[in-house]
């Protein structure tokens, strides 16, 4: 099992628009083999403030779906909702 974690600072007013952006894009990728989950998770420390976890079967799935015409369509749309690029961490379960 492959882990993304990715930190994401929403633009001021975007909140709702990133969160409807959120749902119609696991629409996209969860159809990408080796997909396990992918969940919104919000931050109380700050406005704007988002992580986002995703599970893939193995860091190779992940690559290819990261990599695919498919997911940067869909991620153009968001990172224009984003201040900054994500700020990833990933893990590999033992």
């Amino acid at each position: 099992m492959f882990v993304v974690m990715a930190d994401i600072r929403v633009k001021n007013g975007c909140d709702e628009n990133f969160q409807k952006w959120f749902e119609e894009s696991n629409a996209v990728v969860s159809k990408m083999p080796g997909f396990k989950s992918r969940k919104l998770f919000y931050s109380h420390q700050g406005s704007g403030a988002y992580r986002i976890v995703m599970m893939h079967e193995s860091k190779s799935t992940f690559v290819a779906t990261h990599n695919s015409p498919e997911h940067e369509r869909v991620f153009s749309k968001g990172r224009e909702l984003m201040d900054s690029d994500p700020i990833r961490s990933t893990f590999e379960a033992l």
